[in-house]
């Protein structure tokens, strides 16, 4: 199983869009009753905090859970499930009091041994948790994950019930946001062990410590919901009584959905940004999601460099963003732009790093030669695995008309099935070449090198000079963020330029219309996630 991917991450998500027209408003019974009808355009694959890797279930996770922090209505990092934290001189250790009155909705205490029993589980290798590399800032997460240290030696203690210690490798400036993410959230041991496997198989088979609970989710249906948590520490400041989600893949039904006021926003396909971008309450902004290509280096072919470098460099990405998504820009490196800034210099890491794999049909043409030639094959089949969204189904059928124009020879197979099962498939390494998305979890490039939903990283990437350049990164220059800049600069260029072992093809942007009856909705400062807590229907 894939470990390098997030939550993001390998996600089958492009470019989502809100649309909200000004229709009808809803009645004041509505408005009384505090429920919000809204859409999805993929379904959920799991409730579990381990093994989640999609958007959908960090939707919903990022609802229904909480940690040591959360966003608050600015997107700013505070403390959400402890009350305060004590930070050593070296920066190196974090002391955390828990909030005593915070319960699961079961009626539990959320205790730190919560956290740590999460945690522990999250890097053990057994877990084959698809998010365990985000625990190599925490003391012995790296070396648990490889199998070299039991996961009890992990950088975590409970000093008591409601007393957490945290202790890192070295310091780094993004822990409150590293902290807000699903994969730090604790497990109520007693559910979590009764279940075992089944745990967050459905909405019944889970407990919750967030604003929200999960409810009605079979683990199969394309419909559920999120109801207000009785139990949750701070629920007499969420307004919202209930959350209506149903999942709807297809954009004209939506829009009629919409229309006839049976849902209080859509996601639409990129097919509809034009049709609406003149709506009033139109809003449309760069966002640092990724689309990108992950190989199988399981398959002679795609293990093949240069077949690889072929098909990152053979394809027009200017023409893709125009002509098909109608939104976001080109991507010519896993990072994306006006995403991460140099804490010194304050200068962007995308333009400090530069292009790394652009478009070049005569150097992609150059690839392909040489790919075929140690292959020993004049012609090469392969297939291209996407999810059966709208976008995902598009952009695979972009790519396979340009790269079999402009790669003589090449035979590309689209196969397009639902997120779960393209979830399933790449774990099982039943594909050749995967398109997906990704959103980051922390605004620091290495978040997206070491992650950035590039299936398999930890498990199929060995390069020991990548290695390297991230652990020197993490440890030598920590605190010095010149170098430490130069350093992932050098490891984002031996993943892409010299292995190309992920190909990126855009950096998302989202568009939307928002109604006026709903207010404080919250969107993710790393990409499409939608935050309810703050919302409230006038």
């Amino acid at each position: 199983m894939k470990k390098g991917l997030l939550a993001l991450a390998g996600v089958a998500l492009t470019t989502a869009v809100f649309l909200t027209a000004c229709g009808k408003s809803s009645s004041s019974s509505s408005s009384s009753k505090q429920i919000l009808n809204v859409a999805s355009n993929a379904e959920m694959a799991t409730l579990n905090t381990i093994k989640y890797s999609d958007t959908t279930s960090l939707e919903a996770l990022q609802n229904s859970f909480e940690g040591l922090y959360r966003f608050n209505s600015k997107n700013k990092p505070v403390l959400a499930g402890a009350a305060n934290v004590s930070v050593s001189k070296d920066q190196k250790t974090y002391t955390f009091n828990l909030r005593k009155n915070a319960k699961w909705s079961n009626g539990d205490a959320v205790t730190a041994e919560d956290y740590v029993y999460a945690w522990r589980k999250m890097v053990d290798p057994k877990s084959a948790s698809p998010n365990s590399q985000r625990f190599q800032p925490i003391k012995n997460g790296t070396q648990i994950a490889a199998g070299k240290l039991a996961p009890k030696e992990l950088g975590i203690k409970a000093l008591g019930n409601y007393k957490l210690q945290i202790t890192l490798e070295s310091p780094i400036s993004y822990f409150s946001e590293l902290m807000t993410g699903a994969p730090f959230y604790p497990q109520d041991k007693k559910v979590a062990e009764k279940y075992g496997s089944n745990y967050g198989t459905t909405s019944a088979k889970a407990v919750y410590n967030g604003p929200f609970t999960v409810a009605n989710w079979t683990g199969t249906n394309l419909k559920w919901n999120y109801v207000k948590n009785k139990d949750y520490w701070d629920k007499k400041n969420v307004k919202l009584n209930k959350v209506n989600v149903q999942v709807v893949k297809d954009a004209a039904t939506g829009g009629n959905l919409y229309k006839t006021n049976k849902l209080d926003y859509v996601m639409l396909t990129t097919d509809y940004i034009k049709q609406y971008e003149r709506t009033a309450g139109y809003h449309s902004k760069p966002i640092p999601l990724i689309g990108s290509l992950s190989f199988n280096v399981h398959r002679s072919t795609t293990a093949n460099v240069h077949f690889r470098k072929a098909i990152a460099m053979g394809f027009d990405k200017k023409t893709l963003v125009n002509n098909v998504l109608h939104v976001g820009s080109s991507l010519n490196g896993i990072v994306p732009k006006n995403f991460a800034y140099n804490s010194k210099t304050g200068d962007d890491y995308r333009q400090n790093a530069g292009n790394m794999l652009s478009y070049n049909l005569k150097e992609a043409r150059q690839q392909w030669a040489e790919a075929k030639k140690e292959l020993g094959k004049n012609k090469i089949t392969i297939q291209l695995l996407t999810s059966d969204t709208t976008d995902s189904k598009q952009i695979g059928a972009y790519l396979q008309s340009k790269l079999e124009t402009n790669l003589p020879g090449l035979t590309v197979e689209l196969r397009s099935i639902p997120l779960k099962s393209r979830l399933a498939a790449t774990t099982a390494y039943n594909y050749d070449i995967v398109y997906g998305t990704w959103q980051p979890d922390y605004a620091d490039p290495v978040n997206f090198i070491s992650d950035g939903g590039q299936y398999h990283l930890d498990d199929d990437y060995n390069n020991s000079n990548f290695r390297n350049l991230l652990n020197q990164a993490a440890t030598t220059y920590a605190t010095n963020p010149t170098k430490r800049w130069d350093t992932l600069i050098q490891a984002e260029k031996q993943l892409l330029q010299k292995d190309a072992f992920t190909a990126p093809v855009y950096q998302g942007g989202m568009s939307y219309l928002l109604k006026n009856k709903v207010k404080g909705l919250q969107i993710s400062p790393y990409g499409t996630v939608l935050f309810y807590r703050n919302v409230e229907i006038k």
